[in-house]
């Protein structure tokens, strides 16, 4: 196992990390999931059709969603000079005043920027936020 397991590190780990912030909220990487999900249960040794919530956790092993949401806080900590609190920014008391505040680019090159993505980091529960 501790072989199978370092030939999934080396050729689709690195794969699937390499831009992830770029490609992780495409529709291609339900497809990149679905694949992780068979290479995990071959390297688990289990059926096809196996549950693999389980897996994940005994390899020791993130899945995608989980690495795109990691690499997407990991830039903005490293990009901490890059965003705003909406209270730094209005006084007004509202239920978004702890959101992140970028300025967003074009609708075109919304999809591309890194920056915009922030709506995804805004959208997970309160508690998983960093804190400044």
């Amino acid at each position: 196992m501790n072989t199978l397991k370092s030939i999934y590190y080396a050729y689709f780990h690195s794969v699937i990390k390499y831009g992830i912030i770029f490609w992780g909220n495409s529709s291609n990487s339900q497809k990149i999931f679905t694949l992780q999900k068979k290479i995990v249960r071959i390297v688990a040794g289990v059926k096809p059709r196996t549950l693999c919530r389980s897996l994940f956790k005994q390899l020791e092993i993130q899945p995608v969603p989980c690495q795109y949401i990691l690499s997407l806080m990991n830039c903005i900590i490293s990009n901490q000079e890059n965003f705003q609190i909406n209270s730094s920014i209005r006084n007004i008391n509202s239920r978004n005043k702890h959101h992140f505040h970028t300025k967003c680019c074009s609708v075109l090159l919304s999809k591309k920027c890194i920056l915009c993505r922030i709506k995804v980091f805004n959208s997970l529960p309160q508690s998983s936020r960093m804190t400044r």
